[in-house]
């Protein structure tokens, strides 16, 4: 049985959970490496990483390196004598920090590889309609989400899920994947499985606000796919046109109507109890959404101080 002196490696919400698995599991984790604290909100003020506050809740020691090359941060790294690193959602490591220890740098990433490599893996999954995804454990190599493979394991994707909901589902499924992982290399029993290169591998591109935005002319299945795919971040939107307003409104939640009609694509239906968007088979009804300066709403709040023109319309 190996001793193992792990650094773990991660800055958002989805690795905390890792982190307390190995804890949990009495693991020695002997250092976290995490994001920088950053300005935010808005009076600026200088926010702790998830991961940085939980490693400090529970006495571990914390490093918060701008450059992973610089050598004081690769001496630091050095001494805190660390024969396994692990990490979950953090950034692209330089040679010289993955290859450091003994026992090899292990990366957890939220897809079934080799699809879905790169920094949005849940978000994309959704908006291209699978009904299943999972999470893989591999080592890290010189590319982003390329190294040999040590598990996965799968996970259906529900019809109406969301990329928060799907999110936490792999959160929780990707700690116990981890855990199973180090498990095996601690009893030195790990078998690994070179991924495939073909050529119809689908990647998850990072998400940018153009990304974002609805094209109300596409399929209503794509429309759909995309806002729950989005939802709740960084979220879907659209300009309404609202007489002689424009509007950049948010949307979160929808329901999809597949029915023919006679109305131009865009145009928005509303009524006392409802909001639908024309699109070619039928129409996307709006649940939940949000106007610029205000809070997200539920439709039916909004109806109570919002007034829709005869002509309005999205685009």
């Amino acid at each position: 049985m190996r001793d193992l002196r792990i650094v773990f490696m991660g800055t958002p919400d989805f690795a905390v959970a890792t982190l307390k698995a190995l804890l949990e599991a009495n693991y020695t984790v002997v250092g976290v490496i995490t994001a920088p604290d950053k300005p935010a909100g808005r009076g600026q003020k200088l926010q702790q990483s998830a991961v940085k506050r939980f490693a400090l809740e529970h006495q571990l020691n914390v490093l918060q390196p701008t450059n992973l090359k610089k050598e004081s941060f690769i001496d630091e790294l050095r001494a805190l004598n660390a024969n396994l690193q692990i990490v979950v959602a953090f950034r692209m490591l330089p040679e010289v920090v993955w290859q450091m220890p003994e026992y090899g740098t292990f990366n957890l990433h939220a897809s079934l590889l080799p699809n879905y490599r790169g920094a949005a893996p849940i978000n994309w999954a959704i908006i291209n309609g699978e009904t299943e995804t999972g999470v893989t454990t591999f080592f890290i190599d010189e590319k982003i989400d390329t190294g040999a493979m040590i598990f996965q394991e799968e996970l259906p994707i529900d019809p109406t899920e969301n990329a928060g909901s799907l999110h936490d589902k792999l959160m929780n499924l990707g700690s116990a994947l981890v855990v199973k992982t180090v498990q095996h290399i601690e009893k030195d029993e790990v078998t690994t499985t070179i991924q495939s290169q073909h050529t119809d591998i689908k990647t998850a591109y990072k998400i940018h606000k153009e990304t974002c935005e609805i094209d109300w002319t596409d399929t209503i299945d794509h429309i759909y796919n995309k806002i729950r795919g989005l939802s709740p971040y960084p979220t879907a939107w659209t300009t309404l046109h609202n007489g002689d307003e424009r509007y950049a409104i948010k949307i979160y939640e929808v329901e999809k109507v597949l029915e023919s009609h006679s109305h131009a694509v865009g145009s928005v239906i509303s009524s006392k109890k409802e909001i639908k968007i024309v699109v070619k088979e039928g129409y996307i009804s709006l649940k939940v959404l949000q106007l610029p300066g205000k809070r997200k709403m539920e439709i039916s709040a909004l109806l109570n101080g919002f007034k829709f023109e005869k002509e309005a319309k999205v685009s």
